[in-house]
């Protein structure tokens, strides 16, 4: 396994929400989604969309 000091922040970012998950389990674990949400969801998961990079946000934001 890699160092931390050689990991990206992506790498620890997912490390640390798998042992999240793994201690404290899925809060949303059994529940149902509503049909006009899942109706929705497929809808946006059409258009394309446009991510932000986490450096952009920050300097809009800080």
């Amino acid at each position: 396994m890699a160092k931390v000091k050689e990991m990206s922040v992506d790498d620890i970012e997912q490390i640390v929400e798998h042992k999240l998950l793994e201690i404290i389990g899925d809060p949303d674990s059994g529940l149902q989604l509503k049909k006009e949400f899942k109706s929705e969801l497929q809808k946006r998961l059409k258009k394309s969309s446009r991510r932000t990079p986490h450096q952009e946000v920050l300097k809009r934001f800080a």
